[in-house]
Formats: structure tokens, sequence, C-alpha cells
């Protein structure tokens, strides 16, 4: 069945083309699998709520009949502003046009939320750029910019709310703007399109803008909500759509809500964070956690930005998924909200998912795989700017910044021919990562570190859990013991100045390029010796080796610049005499790179890596493989070139490959 809807029929209709739907969730409430919704170019100004899900040979498809046409927002056009004082206009709301979810009274708060709980989730847009919220109406009246903004300009527009008689009252500071001859909105619903029920599977959401919702702060243990979602379902595709504006997430493959368990830190106190989580890992199990129910997402080809929080956040819910060929830029810029869930992407779980190919920029952070990132691959993405302006403070709770970060996790985790252009490139409090033929101009950072902490005076590390093979089940928990690393056939350029040299490899904003931080870890030969005893094994002698640094392997790297080289490193080529420059070129919405760096890499070659050669990661015992458990052979390039019997570092084939265009 095909239903049709058009926001600007002249009335209500049946869904067919010739009387069709004027709204999309309409058809939402009666598309059963194997139904399509065509949706004319408009606006939808509607919460969509799909009733039922496909299945996997029949989904239901909702696409807009042109590409991009079709508007699906949570905001209201607001007229009627009455001038109050200087640049600062005012208009009053009625609380019902928000029957029970009033955004304005509303806080971003929750669980590992850092910030102070002074912002609502409510948002202003003037000509859609999201207002900055004030806590006085004499912060609004000044309009003075946000120290910490990215965008100064954009900063000095501000908003201040408060309740009266019933009403929600508005003031903005437009900076002379008139708002009554402007397109002034305010958000006024939470989602735009996501199933209030879990359980709605194998749906496709083709072609949309999805825009402007009044999202609240999604932390790994609570129910995360975005603006498109398919909330604990399997199969999803969400594609060629673009999502901006939330006042948190964008999209989100998270969570569903346990009442047992949903912001339990925050409203409880009594559990640490950290436990809560575990919790919520085992919790999820007895809630219908497994590859059979859950995940296996396709998110591809959308335009994620100017997203609070994140552009695409995850808890459990988005295993085995794909996210690719994105564009992900302008995440958490505003410094409005701060805590450890702002990333341009932020997954929880991220069991066997894929991100590749994506062009992820101008973020507070880019990838943040936190906790359980068993078999996810980072692939043949370009990443840069992900960092605050220079000058600019950070925000109370605001996080630290980098291309890639993988926090306590056992692997294995793989991140491989990816281009890294910022300060920071590879965060890792984790171990079992490999990195395999990147190109990094920033540096390693938090290596053995950033895991543990000492409270009353002992040490509490923090156990995560490990999982079967390609699996949701748990196998194990453990503590972050460091190392288990593979850094095979990667470019390193020291491109940043080091500003701080006091500064070491255990701090988030390391400066130092280079893989000299792995000496702290043994080698192979080295770790293994500690079990080859003579005698029979005795449990407690070998206490001491169990909880000791697993080894790493380094192999094939190039340095440049004055990278550091492990003492670990084998076969690799070094060039400190001769100045590389490394360049990310615009022209016309296009990215290429400007650089003399395989100039100097002369005729260095290195061998094809696989994944028998990486082997297999320490705790889950688990192959750097593919999710289907095949072998991965690192033959192609960042653009899926061929390489041949031999290679170079880093994420090209060659330095012809290295002049095209990257995005």
């Amino acid at each position: 069945m095909i239903y049709y809807v058009k926001a600007n029929a002249s009335r209500d209709g049946n869904g067919s083309k010739d009387m069709p739907f004027r709204h999309i969730n309409d058809a939402a409430k009666i598309a059963v699998a194997g139904d399509e919704i065509i949706v004319a170019s408009g606006i939808y100004r509607e919460y969509v709520d799909p009733v039922n899900g496909g299945t996997e040979e029949k989904r239901i498809i909702y696409r807009s009949e042109e590409k991009l046409g079709a508007v699906i927002t949570g905001a209201e056009i607001l007229k009627n502003w009455e001038k109050y004082e200087g640049n600062v206009w005012k208009a009053e709301v009625d609380n019902g046009v928000f029957g029970a979810y009033n955004p304005y009274t509303t806080f971003v708060c929750g669980d590992w939320y850092f910030a102070p709980t002074v912002r609502h989730t409510g948002a202003v847009f003037i000509n859609d750029l999201m207002m900055y919220e004030t806590v006085s109406l004499e912060e609004c009246i000044a309009g003075e910019p946000d120290k910490c903004a990215y965008n100064q300009e954009e900063s000095t527009y501000k908003w201040f709310t408060e309740q009266k008689d019933g009403k929600t009252v508005l003031y903005a500071n437009f900076q002379g703007k008139d708002p009554n001859k402007e397109k002034v909105e305010i958000s006024v619903r939470r989602n735009c399109f996501m199933p209030s029920k879990p359980g709605k599977g194998y749906i496709t959401v083709s072609g949309f803008i999805i825009t402007k919702g009044a999202t609240t702060w999604a932390p790994p243990a609570a129910y995360q909500d975005g603006l498109i979602g398919p909330h604990w379902s399997k199969g999803w595709i969400i594609e060629d759509c673009e999502v901006s504006n939330s006042r948190c997430c964008g999209i989100s493959l998270g969570k569903y809500r346990d009442p047992e368990n949903d912001m339990y830190f925050y409203t409880k106190h009594v559990k640490s964070p950290t436990q809560m989580e575990r919790d919520a890992v085992c919790r999820g199990q007895f809630h219908g956690w497994l590859k059979e129910k859950v995940g296996s997402h396709i998110i591809r080809r959308c335009h994620v930005h100017h997203c609070e929080q994140t552009g695409i956040v995850g808890r459990m819910g988005g295993v085995f998924s794909i996210i690719e060929d994105c564009h992900i830029h302008h995440v958490c810029n505003s410094q409005q909200l701060g805590g450890a869930e702002t990333a341009g992407i932020k997954l929880h779980a991220a069991i066997d998912v894929t991100i590749r190919r994506n062009h992820i920029h101008n973020c507070i952070m880019g990838v943040w795989l936190d906790w359980e990132a068993q078999g996810a691959r980072i692939t043949q993405n370009l990443m840069h700017d992900n960092f605050r302006p220079e000058g600019r403070e950070p925000a109370r709770g605001a996080m630290f910044s980098n291309d890639i970060f993988i926090e306590v996790g056992h692997g294995p985790t793989l991140i491989d021919n990816n281009i890294l252009l910022s300060k920071t490139s590879v965060v890792i409090p984790s171990e079992g990562i490999a990195c395999v033929h990147n190109l990094m101009l920033g540096s390693f950072a938090l290596i053995n570190s950033g895991v543990d902490s000492i409270v009353n005076g002992q040490r509490e590390p923090r156990y995560t859990p490990y999982h079967i093979r390609h699996r949701t089940e748990v196998a194990g928990f453990m503590t972050i013991l460091h190392g288990d690393d593979r850094i095979y056939n990667n470019i390193f350029v020291q491109n940043y100045p080091i500003l701080n040299p006091e500064k070491t490899a255990k701090d988030c904003d390391y400066e130092v390029v280079g893989t000299a931080p792995f000496d702290i870890f043994p080698s192979y030969d080295e770790w293994i010796d500690q079990f080859m005893m003579d005698s029979e094994p005795d449990m407690g002698a070998l206490a001491k080796a169990h909880f000791g640094h697993l080894p790493v392997w380094v192999k094939g790297n190039a340095y440049f610049n004055g990278a550091t080289v492990s003492k670990h490193e084998q076969d690799g080529f070094e060039n400190s005499n001769d100045k590389v420059t490394v360049e990310l070129v615009e022209q016309d919405g296009k990215y290429s790179l400007k650089t003399n760096l395989y100039s100097m890499l002369k005729d260095f070659k290195d061998g094809i890596i696989t994944s028998d050669i990486l082997g297999r990661a320490f705790e889950p015992e688990q192959r750097f493989e593919n999710p289907d458990g095949t072998a991965i052979t690192f033959d192609k390039d960042y653009f899926g070139n061929h390489r041949g019997t031999d290679t170079i570092p880093g994420p090209f084939v060659s330095d012809e490959a290295a002049t095209e265009i990257l995005w």
C-alpha cells in the first residue's frame, strides 16, 4: 500500500494520491509492513510516532518525494513580538500549546551532566540560528559575546524565559533585527520522528530535513531521545536526511527507558555512576538486548550539524550498526551544555559497529566510543578541527577535544585508513586498540591513564564488560590493564607546536606526536616470559603479571617533524631533517590535502597487514576481524584503491592518491 502526504493539501484526506493526508503521523498510525509513505515537499510541524514496524523482508518506508523537500520540525513560528528594551523583544505563549511537556519548564540535566542546571530543553531560533539562553534578563539585555562559545558573533543572540500566569514569557535579544519581519521559531515538541514505544523495527526514513526539537540530555543509563531514532528496535535505515538544531541529540540509536535505572545517580545518588552503568548493561540482557532483537541499523549519507550534545548518540541500541558517508559538524559549539556525552558521534557499547567514510569536523570531539567498543571499526574517515578555536575558554563541564576517543574498552577496536588532522588524534584509556594506516597530525593521549580513581585512599578500578564474540551477551568484567595495542603502518607528523612540554601522555591534551608513550608497555616476549614457569603454576605468584601491563606491537610507521619513535618500533622510517607540511585545503566545498610528505618518504615500503598479524585482543580473545568473523586484509586505502604486494604507510596507496579530493 502507498500512502501520500501533502502539507499543502486543501483539506485532510484519506492518504490516496488524490486525497493525501496533511500530516505524516496520520500515515504512521496505520502503515504496516510493506507500506510506503510518500511525503510531498513542505513543512510538517508535527511529531511522527510510528505505531507499527516492518519486517526484514517488508520494510515500512517513509520517503520525501523530493530529496530534502519535506521538513519535519519540532518548532512553531512565534509572531506578535513586542519591543521591550534596547534590542530585546518580548512574547508570551499560552502553556496549553505544550501539552504535557513544556520545554521552558524542563531543564537539561541528569547523569554525567557537569554544567550548571540552568538551561532549558526549549530554544529560540532566528533564521535557523539557535540563540543562546541566559540565566537572567539582565544578561539577555546586555547581549555580550559568550567567552566560551566557538562562534562569538552568534553568541550575542540571547534569550531568557520565565513563567507567569500560566504562560511562558520569552525575552530575546535579536541584535537590531525585527522579529516580526524575520523567521522566528521556538521548539515546542521533544522529538520529530521517533516511536514512543520500543520494538518498531525495519523502518526506512529517506530524504527528510529533521530539525529543531526540544530533546533532553541523553546519558547512557537513561532513556536516550533525539530528533529521530528507532527507540530500541532493529533494522532501521536513516538515509539522505539533514538533521540539525537539536537542543541535545540529533539521531539517537539509544537506550530504552528502564524505570528502575533511569537517571539513577541523578535522582538517588547512592550508587556510583560507574556501578549503575554496569547495572544497565546487565539489566539490558533481561530487557531484550540481543542481536536478534536490537540494533543492525544503517545511517548513511546524512548531514548532521548544529546539535548541542551529540550528532549521533547511542547506548546498547546501536550494536551491529553502520554509520557511513555522513557529514557531521558543529556539534556542542555553543558550550551552553557540558558533560561526558558530547561528540559528533557518541556511542556506548558499539559492538561490531562500523563508522566509515564520514567527514567529521568542528565538533567538541569527533568520535567517542565509550565502554564495550568490541569489534568496532573506524575507517576511511576525514576528521579535522575537532578542538576549541584559539582563545576560547572551556565552559564549566566541557570535555576535552580530539578526533577519536576510545574509553575503557577491552577491544578489539580497529582504527584504520583515517585522516586525523586535529591537535589530538587518538585518546585511548583502553586496551586492545589497533591503529593501522592512519595519517595523524595530533598525539595519542591518556596512555595508561583516565581509568581508575583514588577514593578513600585506595585505588577504585573501573571494571567494564566484554562480550561473547560478535554477540551482546556479557562474557566477563575486567579493569583496564592498558596496552594490548597494535600500531602499524601509520604516518605521524608533529604538526602543532608543543606549548606545554611538561605534559605527559597521561594528559588528555598531550601535545607530543608519535609512539614513544607506548614505551611503558612490554614487548610480547617480555610479557609472555612472566608466565613461562618451570614449576607448577602458583596463582599468587602470578598476581603481579595478571594485573600488569599488556604488550604492544609497533611496526612500519613513518615519523616526521620530530614525532617520537617508540623503542618497540620495527622497520620504521624517520625523517627528522626535512620540514613536512600538511595542509587541508577547502575550495567550493571540496577538501583536499596539500603536502610535501610523500617526497620525504622516498622509497620506504612496508608490508600488508592482516587479521592474522594483528591477532586477538586479550580479554575477549577475539580477532581484529569483520563482524561476520572473516579476516581483514588491509589492501585498500582511504579511497578504496588497491594496495599491491607491498605498500607505503598512511591512508593512501600512493603519492598521487594523496592529491585526490577527500570529500
